[in-house]
């Protein structure tokens, strides 16, 4: 039908959720929260699925309404999931 161009690759795509879980991960680390604690604050039911997200295991990830939603829980800007391990430094 179309012959569209790839915007992204399938690797740019998973580099782009991991680094994302990633800062996830250490902000919710530094806030001493544990998963379960950040999974039923942000209306998830379990930490195993949580857990998951932010593992980016079987590629789950987290949506715009879990980055919201983290970012008020934690007090940062959402811009800081974003943040590349170079510009953490």
């Amino acid at each position: 039908m179309f012959n569209l161009p790839d915007i992204v690759t399938p690797d740019e795509e998973r580099e782009f959720f991991e680094n994302i879980s990633r800062n996830v991960k250490r902000i919710r680390k530094q806030k001493k929260l544990s998963q379960l604690e950040t999974a039923l604050s942000i209306g998830q039911q379990s930490s195993g699925f949580y857990a998951s997200i932010e593992n980016y295991a079987h590629g789950k990830h987290f949506n715009l309404k879990h980055l919201l939603r983290l970012s008020k829980l934690f007090e940062v800007p959402i811009e800081e999931f974003f943040k590349k391990d170079k510009d953490l430094r």
